[in-house]
């Protein structure tokens, strides 16, 4: 499956490696989300179908080497997450946010996010994944989450970070079951209302920054008072639809037998769904403390 964030929509796993996951299986008219991918025709559906490997049978694709698991994605996610949460930590400490350091500390932090945010595009255009720029992404993104939730924490709401991360986790959990137990059914027509929704928010929100940097203000007042905790809910249930694709794309990758490699890419993906979903709650928590 082509995934999932809406900046970053080109990612997914690799083309030349001949995997083209959800959006080509649908297109040609493969089974939908939740059956067999094996069912039909095996060698018009799995681009790594053997010689000899019958109709019906997907266990027989795990058993070649070098092909990706459950296990790949969870200690890759687990490493990206932890460069996130180091960078964030050294931060925290190393770029105070008091009266003194402020606009030093903001500067970087910044200029963090922008570097993050270059490479996270150059990762989405790459058709193979990177390591090395993933990981960069990750410790960048950590300085600015670090910094940003330092400032929150100082002048906004002391308590705004951990409710933050809670929110973040209970998301992920209650998505994670709800997939599970298939309450939540990811087929090309949810990929089309959650992209759709997706590039209108993030239209809304980049019209509101413009007119915030040009006009002042809160901008059209998207992200303060009572449309911006409408808007932050709206933020936090495309995040969770976010989540139900990437777990999509994995699933499929495991299923497909996709590369090892292409952990890296799931890893990649959930990692930037999660801070999304962070920032909307740290931003949430923010307005409500400053309506107290």
């Amino acid at each position: 499956m082509r995934s999932s964030n809406p900046v970053f929509s080109r990612r997914g796993f690799s083309r030349d490696n001949g995997y083209a996951g959800f959006n080509a299986q649908q297109q040609a008219g493969g089974p939908a989300a939740g059956t067999n991918p094996y069912a039909t025709n095996p060698y018009a559906t799995d681009p790594y179908a053997q010689p000899g490997v019958q109709a019906g049978m997907p266990q027989q694709a795990p058993a070649r080497s070098g092909v990706m698991t459950i296990d790949d994605v969870v200690s890759r996610t687990a490493i990206t997450l932890g460069t996130v949460f180091v960078a964030a930590a050294l931060a925290w400490f190393l770029l105070p946010v008091d009266p003194a350091n402020l606009n030093k500390s903001y500067g970087i932090g910044i200029g963090a996010a922008l570097v993050a945010f270059v490479l996270a595009m150059v990762q989405s255009f790459k058709r193979k994944a990177s390591p090395a720029l993933i990981l960069g992404y990750a410790a960048f993104e950590g300085v600015f989450l670090g910094v940003i939730s330092s400032a929150v924490t100082t002048y906004v709401a002391a308590g705004a970070v951990p409710q933050a991360v809670l929110g973040t986790m209970s998301v992920f959990a209650g998505v994670l079951i709800a997939y599970k137990k298939r309450w939540i059914r990811v087929n090309r027509r949810f990929y089309g209302f959650v992209m759709a929704a997706a590039i209108g928010f993030v239209l809304l929100m980049a019209v509101n920054m413009l007119f915030a940097v040009f006009g002042g203000g809160d901008g059209l007042g998207f992200r303060s008072g009572g449309l911006g905790i409408v808007f932050g809910i709206i933020g936090i249930v495309l995040g969770a639809c976010f989540l139900a694709l990437d777990f999509k794309q994995v699933e499929d990758g495991v299923a497909y037998g996709a590369p090892r490699e292409e952990s890296w890419l799931a890893a990649f993906g959930l990692t930037m769904t999660l801070v999304w979903i962070y920032l909307e709650f740290l931003r949430l928590v923010s307005i409500f403390a400053g309506d107290d």
